[in-house]
């Protein structure tokens, strides 16, 4: 559980041979450290002006990171769950049709984490997008660094998820997930353009 690890042990365990923590979990670390540093940002613009929008903004920001880290232990899970799916026995008719219903159920759960960590990257670039607007001059390249944070946690997201739907039976989920894929790919490009806007301006 990333609860119970610091960073070095749960990294160390990462790059180890065990199967999950992966990349859906490593996207996940992403939307936490992105939503953080907007957070940060944003108590550091706290000028009388924009007070009440700073203020929001932290709560929100610091809302997303335990959502974020909370996706890290359910692709985990989800991950497990598939592989036990996969592992059923197959010899028979009636194991394979069993095999086959569960493998596809776990894909459905499996898509979930990275359809949240989605929503979750999108909703980090849109607060990065709102503190370029007032945040302190100071912080420009820490919203810069949050957002690109949320545009790999994003990508990440929607690699998992496009493997996911590949694998999908069911038209209406595989149409459903493909919305998300949408929104993420419009969160990717927003995050791109606000980063380029911000390297604009520190270079003045």
């Amino acid at each position: 559980m990333i609860s119970s690890e610091n960073i070095r042990a749960y990294v160390e365990r990462m790059a180890s041979d065990e199967p999950a923590p992966g990349g859906g979990a490593a996207g996940a670390l992403q939307a936490a450290l992105g939503a953080a540093l907007l957070a940060m940002s944003a108590r550091y613009s706290t000028g009388a002006e924009h007070a009440a929008e700073a203020g929001r903004a932290a709560d929100r920001a610091e809302e997303l990171i335990p959502r974020a880290l909370g996706l890290a232990d359910a692709d985990a899970e989800a991950f497990g769950a598939l592989s036990a799916a996969y592992a059923l026995p197959k010899d028979s008719d009636q194991e394979k049709a069993e095999r086959s219903q569960a493998v596809q159920e776990a894909t459905v759960g499996a898509a979930q984490p990275p359809r949240e960590l989605i929503r979750v990257g999108t909703e980090v670039v849109g607060l990065a997008r709102e503190l370029t607007g007032w945040c302190n001059p100071n912080v420009l390249s820490d919203v810069a660094a949050a957002s690109e944070a949320a545009r790999a946690a994003v990508a990440t997201g929607m690699v998992t998820l496009e493997i996911n739907v590949r694998s999908l039976k069911d038209a209406a989920v595989r149409e459903e997930l493909r919305t998300e894929l949408a929104r993420g790919e419009q969160a990717v490009e927003d995050a791109a353009e606000l980063t380029g806007r911000i390297r604009e301006r520190v270079q003045r």
